[in-house]
This record gives C-alpha cells, structure tokens and sequence, in this order.
C-alpha cells in the first residue's frame, strides 16, 4: 500500500472504537429512557442511520484503500479518489446526527442536506475507482 493510504487507513481504524463506542451510547439511551431518544422517533430513526452509515462506510472505505493503489489512475487523481471515498464516512453520519442534534427536534435542520453530499462523494469515487480498475 502507497503511504497515503496506509495513513488514511490507521486514521480510519482509529475510527472502529469510536462507531462502537456510538453503539453503546444509543444503546445505553434506549435502556435509561433518555428524554429527546426513545420518545423521539425522528431523532432515534436518524441517529440510528448515522451510526449504521458509519460502521458500514469506514469498513467500505477501509477495502476501497487497498483497491486505489491497484488502480491505473493518475496519483493525484488517486488522492482525489481516496478523499472522496473518505469523505463518506464523514459526512453522511454527520448530517444525520447534526440534522437532530437537539432532543425536541422533531424534523431535519439544514445539516441534512451532509448526507447526500455524503453520497455524491461515495458515487463519485467509487465510480472513479471502478473505471481506473477496469
């Protein structure tokens, strides 16, 4: 694996305990009846995706890495692809955790719209990756 990517891979690892950690967290607020959680089906619905988005896109991102170095792509559009695929991770959970952040929120706020950027990146990346492997 290229330096870059053995990089962005330890910071995604680093990421593992800290999508489980978020797990205990939505499971410790069904089991204690947090006020703003468990009667809030909007809230509990989006931040429930936010922490299925995580796990599964950091464990996407974590494969995709080893594929980009494989790729017959320019490096720099390499890096482009690797920060884009990255970039999913990131975003999309961040717009469904933030779009609910407060416990009364009974409906998106603007940070919702994180989550189809969140998707823009993840299809143009991947899509770039699939072509560079072809």
């Amino acid at each position: 694996m290229s330096p870059s990517s053995l990089s962005t891979a330890g910071v995604l690892l680093i990421t593992v305990p800290l999508v489980a950690f978020g797990g205990v967290s939505l499971l410790t607020f069904l089991m204690r009846n947090v006020p703003g959680y468990r009667d809030n089906p909007v809230r509990r619905g989006l931040w429930r995706a936010g922490h299925a988005h995580a796990g599964v896109l950091v464990l996407f991102a974590l494969v995709a890495l080893l594929y980009i170095d494989q790729a017959s792509l320019p490096e720099a559009v390499k890096g482009l692809t690797r920060t884009l695929i990255v970039a999913a991770p990131i975003l999309m959970p961040l717009g469904f955790f933030l779009s609910v952040a407060r416990p009364g929120d009974t409906k998106p706020n603007r940070l919702i719209w994180l989550v189809p950027a969140g998707g823009v990146c993840l299809a143009v990346g991947t899509l770039t990756l699939g072509i560079g492997l072809l």
